[in-house]
């Protein structure tokens, strides 16, 4: 069967078909069962993180090496001559003459796609400030997927900061492939934006706004926490919403038994550490299936 995504960038979910998705879906599973040797032998990932990050970035890192392949790039961009005023156009382009392919962690919206622009080869986008972080939504429909055994007709529920958290822009787009019953609970000024509603309501898809995840925890199967992002909000706002949402123990009594709650990380205090120990938690399996996703796309790209 011809693979429809070899040497292609991956920039926004939006770039892949369901059949597409479920076919990432279906080599990670290969992958989690048995790991190929040497699949990426003499491929190099160029892993290029302008901003902090440990599961994507030693994730992605990780996979390149077991399966055979090399890794170049940095982890700090103060090291890099971007400190000298070089543009990302020129960097990308350069990293494109060394490796096989890019992973690219930057703060500005819309850099991922200036960056697949700047050179012939793929480029991953491992989050774009606010934007998108595609990869971890594979991650997060494969974990949903292992754990319910199914991806569609599921309720969903994300909970905390839905206007700057990228994974949940990403993921809730996703969704609409799957025909889940949506959940958005923030405090009103991290709302979920404008245009992830408009998309999600031109698709058809079913969602409400919440204030309280008492309102909606007995209803879901899933439940999405996120952290406030401090290094996105001024300090009179993080403080105002950082303690707004915290998922306790004593609250999981009247849930679905079938509930997974799941978290991108880093957890800051959204969840309290008891949860970890109870069968509903599932963000430690979910962090540990980005290697898998991750050794799918780059097996696929490279192919």
């Amino acid at each position: 069967m011809k693979n429809p995504l070899r040497k292609r960038s991956v920039i926004s979910i939006a770039d892949l078909s369901k059949e597409e998705i479920l076919l990432i879906l279906k080599r990670s599973e290969e992958m989690k069962k048995k790991v190929p040797k040497e699949l990426l032998k003499s491929k190099i990932l160029a892993s290029c993180f302008y901003e902090p990050s440990t599961r994507t970035r030693l994730s992605f890192e990780s996979a390149t090496i077991r399966l055979g392949g090399n890794v170049i790039g940095f982890s700090d961009p103060r090291s890099t001559s971007a400190k000298k005023g070089e543009s990302l156009h020129d960097s990308m382009k350069i990293m494109g003459q060394y490796a096989d392919v890019i992973v690219l962690r930057h703060p500005n919206e819309g850099s991922a796609r200036a960056a697949s622009e700047s050179t012939g080869k793929p480029v991953i986008n491992a989050g774009d400030g606010a934007n998108q972080h595609p990869t971890q939504t594979l991650l997060d429909l494969f974990s949903i997927k292992e754990c319910q055994k199914n991806l569609k007709g599921l309720n969903l529920a994300f909970v905390g900061d839905l206007k700057f958290g990228r994974t949940v822009h990403s993921l809730s787009l996703a969704c609409a492939h799957f025909d889940m019953r949506l959940f958005f609970v923030s405090p009103e000024q991290l709302a979920l934006p404008e245009e992830i509603s408009h998309s999600l309501k031109k698709q058809g898809i079913k969602f409400s706004f919440h204030r309280a995840i008492e309102e909606v925890l007995g209803k879901v199967d899933i439940l999405y926490m996120t952290r406030i992002q401090k290094e996105r909000l001024d300090s009179s706002a993080y403080e105002e919403c950082k303690n707004v949402y915290i998922l306790k123990e004593e609250m999981l009594k009247k849930i679905k038994k079938n509930l997974k709650i799941f978290h991108p990380l880093p957890r800051v205090n959204e969840i309290e550490i008891s949860i970890d120990k109870t069968p509903f938690a599932y963000y430690f399996q979910q962090a540990e299936n980005g290697l898998y996703v991750r050794m799918a796309l780059l097996s696929l790209i490279l192919e």
